[in-house]
């Protein structure tokens, strides 16, 4: 099986005073604005680091949602959240680090239980073996 999706950057302009615009297959974002002022400096917009983010903690929960149900488990609710740290470096700019924290409620599982399937989906994740060459880093709490 194989699947395709796709996704549109649209750019005019310089890098500091350029407009760029990306547009998703789905249609969750059409031409949504990112540019340097989004991703340097604060502005609304999007930028790539957030995507990034946003696919990995969506990827990774659902992973882990896989994983849980072939321990037996159901989550009653799981909440991720991705940091993705942008740095300048020798060469330029790179993303040198990822940290998902996530949060839930699995009925019957303990917290060292949900720690070792969590670490699970984080090596197992699709996005997650797309980002290898980064370190990914991973809390976990019970609530």
């Amino acid at each position: 099986m194989q699947i395709n999706r796709t996704a549109s950057a649209h750019w005019t302009g310089g890098l500091k005073d350029g407009k760029g615009l990306i547009s998703t297959q789905s249609g969750a974002l059409k031409d949504y604005p990112y540019g340097f002022a989004s991703r340097f400096e604060g502005v609304a917009g999007t930028n790539p680091e957030e995507l990034i983010g946003a696919a990995h903690a969506g990827c990774f929960t659902m992973a882990l949602s896989l994983i849980l149900g072939e321990a037996g488990f159901t989550a009653e609710h799981m909440e991720t959240s991705a940091k993705v740290t942008l740095e300048s470096v020798e060469g330029g700019f790179a993303i040198t680090a990822i940290h998902l924290s996530l949060s839930g409620r699995i009925p019957g599982a303990d917290e060292a239980t949900f720690t070792e399937l969590a670490n699970k989906a984080k090596a197992g994740c699709p996005v997650s073996k797309a980002l290898a060459s980064v370190p990914i880093t991973l809390d976990v709490k019970v609530v």
